[in-house]
């Protein structure tokens, strides 16, 4: 039986260090969403890290835009992109202000609230589905651009807020190449996940992407 995560709100501190320490120390951790229909939260198993000007992947490695400004701003703030025409995807900003780097949530277990997140992921087969993979982790929390910019260290009343969790033990932390990231940027292991834990999405290289002849 798994003891209940500490509720403890995660400190702005935790997220003004560098990218890479702040990567696979979230794992474990608890994003806490509330709704209008109840809470749901996310004990995150999965991640990436994106180290700005420092980073050829990184959505801020050719300076600011408007797109990702939020990268660019205080620490523990939500950086929430489009992607694909399609889907949404949620990062985490982190080191001190200015350096844009940023952490992906790429899966995580739903620890309250499954009933509300399958309402939105329907195609889920089971449960440990429902946030596997970055897209469908921000289905079933219901994150959109709406929620860019939002403080995960704000007060109570904030739509999402980072918790303390329970921090998986280092020797349970693996790391390897971030999914779908191609050139210079895909060779860095700057994906973290926890080991054997079934929600973790499976690791797919880059393809590129054809246009319909």
């Amino acid at each position: 039986m798994i003891a209940p995560p500490d509720r403890t709100p995660l400190p702005r501190e935790f997220f003004d260090r560098p990218v890479l320490e702040v990567a696979p120390d979230l794992l474990g951790r608890v994003l806490l969403r509330t709704t209008p229909d109840g809470p749901i939260t996310l004990r995150i198993t999965e991640v990436e890290a994106y180290d700005g000007p420092n980073d050829p992947g990184s959505h801020a490695y050719r300076g600011r835009t408007p797109r990702n400004d939020v990268m660019f701003g205080p620490p523990g703030h939500v950086y929430v992109y489009f992607t694909y025409g399609m889907w949404f995807c949620m990062n985490l900003v982190c080191g001190p202000e200015g350096t844009s780097s940023a952490v992906l949530l790429r899966a995580g277990e739903i620890t309250e609230g499954a009933e509300l997140a399958r309402g939105r992921r329907l195609s889920a087969r089971n449960d440990r589905e429902l946030a596997k993979g970055p897209a469908r982790l921000a289905t079933a929390l219901g994150v959109d651009r709406a929620l860019n910019g939002t403080d995960a260290c704000g007060t109570a009343d904030s739509p999402l807020r980072m918790l303390t969790g329970t921090p998986v033990p280092s020797d349970q932390v693996s790391s390897g190449p971030r999914t779908g990231v191609s050139g210079a940027g895909g060779v860095h292991p700057w994906r973290f996940w926890s080991v054997n834990d079934p929600t973790v999405s499976p690791y797919r290289a880059h393809t590129p992407r054809r246009r319909p002849s």
